[in-house]
C-alpha cells in the first residue's frame, strides 16, 4: 500500500517548566494576558506533524513518501529521514526560507504552550501530487495532515478529482479555520482524524453533527487522550481501545502523529480498525517515553511483549506479522 503523507516538517524547540502554567494564569485577565516562565532545560528535535508519522512509519517497516516543503537548512533532517527509511524525493526546498519551527513549554501537568513559525512551509501549495503518484507507481492513501492551508486545501481537492482515497487530519489547523474551510477539508474523507476537543471544533464550526459528519467520512477516529481511541463509522458499532501503559512520561509532543503512524501501517498491513488503533497506541507510548517526536527505537521482541502486556496474546499475534520487520 502506497501512502503519501502531506504537512508540515519542522524543527521542534521544546522546553520544560516546573510548574503549573495554570497557576500563573488569571482567568478574568486573560485578554491583557502577559506572563513569562523560566524553563529548565532546551532540546531542539526534528519535527513537524508529516515528518513525525513518516518517521514512525519507516521504523514499522513502511517506506511511506513524505510531501512539503522545507528550507535549505533541512540537509541533514533529510538525511536522517532517508537513512530510517522516508521517501524524500518529493519534499520541495525553498531557496529563500528556513524550514518551520515548532517552538513548546510544557508544564508539570503536560500542558503545553507552543508557537509555530510556517517558514518555507508556505510554499507547500506549489506541491502537485500527480508527479508524485507518477513516480511511485500509484497512491493508494494521501494523508492530508496541519500544512499550509492553500495546501491542504489543494491537496485536499486533487485527491477528490483524481479519485484518490485520503485522509483528512487537519489538527491544529482547527483553531484559525472557518467552518467552510473545514467542510472542504473533511468532505467525502475516507478517514477523519482528531483528538476530542479538534472533534467538538470541527462539530461547532461546519454546523454537523457527529451523525452528519459520518455520513460525510468513511471513518472517524477521535484520541481521547488518557481514555485512549474511538472509531466511528455510520450504522456500526463504535470500537474504543484504551492506551498502552507508558513506562514513564517525558513528553506528550508528537503522540498523535504515533498513533497515525501506527494505524496506517495496520491498514498498510490489511488489518482491522482495532488492530490498527492497538498498534498505532503502542506507538503512541514508545513517543511520550522519550523528549522529541523522533527519538524512540523499536524492537520487535519488546515491542511485541508490550503489545501483549497491553491488549492480549491474540492482538499480538494479529498485529506480529505487520511488524515483522523490526529488528530481534
Amino acid at each position: 500500500m502506497k501512502i503519501a503523507l502531506t504537512g508540515s516538517i519542522a524543527t521542534d524547540h521544546l522546553m520544560t517548566f516546573k510548574g503549573r502554567f495554570s497557576d500563573s494564569l488569571v482567568v478574568e485577565q486573560l485578554d491583557k494576558i502577559s506572563v513569562s516562565f523560566l524553563a529548565d532545560d532546551l532540546e531542539i528535535r526534528r519535527g513537524g506533524v508529516a515528518a513525525n508519522i513518516a518517521f514512525g512509519m519507516a521504523n514499522l517497516g513502511q517506506r511511506p513518501v513524505l510531501v512539503g516543503a522545507v528550507g535549505e537548512d533541512f540537509a541533514d533532517y533529510r538525511s536522517w529521514l532517508e537513512r530510517h527509511g522516508v521517501d524524500c524525493e518529493a519534499v520541495h526546498v525553498s531557496g529563500t526560507k528556513h524550514t518551520a519551527r515548532f517552538v513548546c513549554t510544557t508544564d508539570d501537568d503536560m500542558a503545553q504552550i507552543a508557537t509555530f513559525y510556517a517558514g518555507a512551509m508556505s510554499e507547500a501549495r506549489a506541491i502537485e501530487l500527480k508527479p508524485v503518484a507518477d513516480r511511485v507507481g500509484g497512491l493508494d492513501l494521501v494523508l492530508i495532515g496541519a500544512n499550509d492551508p492553500e495546501a491542504m486545501q489543494r491537496h485536499t481537492q486533487e485527491c477528490r478529482t483524481r479519485g484518490i482515497p485520503f485522509i483528512a487530519d487537519p489538527s491544529q489547523q482547527l483553531a484559525f479555520a472557518d467552518g467552510p474551510f473545514i467542510r472542504r477539508l473533511i468532505d467525502g474523507a475516507a478517514y477523519l482524524f482528531t483528538n476530542e476537543y479538534e472533534a467538538h471544533l470541527t462539530e461547532q464550526k461546519t454546523g454537523w453533527g457527529h451523525d452528519e459528519i459520518l455520513d460525510r467520512v468513511g471513518t472517524r477516529v477521535i484520541t481521547r487522550g488518557s481514555d485512549g481511541v474511538s472509531i466511528h463509522r455510520r450504522g456500526e458499532e463504535s470500537i474504543t481501545v484504551p492506551v498502552a501503559r507508558e513506562v514513564r512520561k517525558a513528553d506528550p509532543t508528537g503522540v498523535g502523529d504515533g498513533f497515525r503512524a501506527g494505524f496506517l501501517v495496520g491498514l498498510s498491513g490489511g488489518l482491522g480498525h482495532r488492530r490498527c488503533a492497538e498498534l498505532g497506541s503502542m506507538l503512541a507510548t514508545y513517543v511520550i517515553e522519550t523528549v522529541g517526536t523522533q527519538e524512540y527505537s523499536l524492537g520487535q521482541e519488546h515491542f511485541l511483549r508490550r503489545l501483549t502486556e497491553a491488549y492480549g496474546e491474540q492482538a499480538a499475534s494479529e498485529i506480529a506479522p505487520v511488524v515483522a520487520c523490526l529488528r530481534a
